[in-house]
C-alpha cells in the first residue's frame, strides 16, 4: 500500500520549506503539482528530479479514482499546491477524502500557511478565530457576512487585490465601520506589508493604495454580549 503526503510549499520566500518536505518530494514517486510551471521553480531551487502532474481544480475529480488505485498499488505520492498547504483554499480536500475512503494512509506534513502570520502579525485576539477563506463571489455573499455580524472569534479571509476594497466595504457595512482590522500583502517576501486600523481606515488606504498580491484580511470579532 502507498501512501498520500500532503506537503506545504512556501508561500513566498522559497527558503520557506523544511528539510523534511524536500526529502518527501525527492523520494516520493510523482508529485501532485496544482500548476506544474510554478511548482517548477521551486523543484529546481532544491535540485528535485521527481515526475511531476497536473492536478488542480480542474481535474482533481476524474483524475483521482486512478491515483488512488496507483496508492493502493504500492505507490508513494506528494501533493503540493502553488503556495501553502494543499486543502486550505486550495485543491486538496478531495484527493484526501478519497484515499481515506480507499484505506490509503494521508500525512499533512507542518509548514507554511498564509493566514498563521497573518493572524499574529495583526495583533488581534489569537486564543480563538474562525477561518473564513475567500467569501462567496455572488451567491450567498450577503448572507454569510450577515451571519458573520454577530461572530465573536477574530476571523481570518483570503482576498485576491482586485477585489479587497469592495470586500473590505462590505465587511465595513455589515460589522460596522470601527470594527478593528488588518491586512496582509506579499507575506514572507521583499515587500510584505501589514497594515491596521479600523475598516473604514482601511477601505480609505487601499483605495489609493491599490495593493499588490494575495491578501489576508484579519477582522476582530464582535464585542461578547
Amino acid at each position: 500500500m502507498g501512501k498520500l503526503f500532503v506537503v506545504p510549499t512556501p508561500i513566498g520566500n522559497l527558503e520557506d520549506i523544511t528539510m523534511r518536505a524536500i526529502r518527501v518530494l525527492k523520494e516520493c514517486d510523482l508529485i501532485l503539482a496544482e500548476d506544474t510551471r510554478t511548482s517548477g521553480v521551486l523543484l529546481k531551487r532544491y535540485e528535485v528530479e521527481t515526475a511531476m502532474q497536473s492536478h488542480h481544480m480542474f481535474n482533481e475529480h476524474r483524475a483521482t479514482a486512478s491515483l488512488v488505485m496507483r496508492m493502493k498499488g504500492g505507490e508513494q505520492m506528494a501533493l503540493i499546491s502553488d503556495a501553502g498547504t494543499p486543502s486550505i483554499s486550495d485543491p486538496g480536500f478531495y484527493l484526501v477524502r478519497a484515499c481515506l475512503e480507499e484505506g490509503v494512509e494521508v500525512e499533512c506534513l507542518p509548514g507554511a500557511t498564509a493566514f498563521v502570520p497573518a493572524l499574529v502579525e495583526s495583533g488581534l485576539p489569537s486564543d480563538r478565530f474562525c477561518f473564513e477563506g475567500f467569501l462567496p463571489r455572488k451567491k450567498g455573499r450577503s448572507t454569510r457576512l450577515q451571519q458573520l455580524a454577530t461572530e465573536t472569534r477574530t476571523m481570518i479571509f483570503y482576498e485576491s487585490p482586485y477585489r479587497v476594497v469592495k470586500t473590505l466595504t462590505q465587511l465595513a457595512e455589515c460589522l460596522g465601520e470601527e470594527r478593528s482590522a488588518s491586512l496582509s500583502r506579499e507575506l514572507s517576501k521583499l515587500h510584505a506589508e501589514t497594515v491596521r486600523g479600523t475598516l473604514k481606515e482601511l477601505s480609505a488606504h487601499f483605495l489609493e493604495n491599490t495593493p499588490k498580491g494575495e491578501c489576508v484580511i484579519v477582522v476582530a470579532g464582535a464585542p461578547e454580549k
